[in-house]
């Protein structure tokens, strides 16, 4: 066979069309949402969101949300 060389976005289309066509547009959305991968870099912003707290300051932060939980 000689197939044409397709671009990742013409892949993309491709596989998006048969997937409709197969599992309809309701299978085709749960398939989607399953595999989607993300983007981004998760472990760098994360650090980012929280930041590098000591222990003490999350027990603080901890106590100050939860001031009735015993402590040990």
């Amino acid at each position: 066979m000689n197939e044409p060389t397709l671009t990742l976005d013409q892949i993309r289309a491709r596989g998006i069309q048969v997937l409709g066509e197969q599992l309809g547009i309701v299978g085709m959305v749960r398939f989607l949402q399953q595999s989607e991968v993300g983007w981004g870099n998760y472990t760098e912003e994360r650090q980012q969101w929280l930041g590098d707290p000591d222990v003490k300051v999350l027990a603080q932060a901890i106590q100050t949300h939860y001031p009735d939980k015993p402590t040990d």
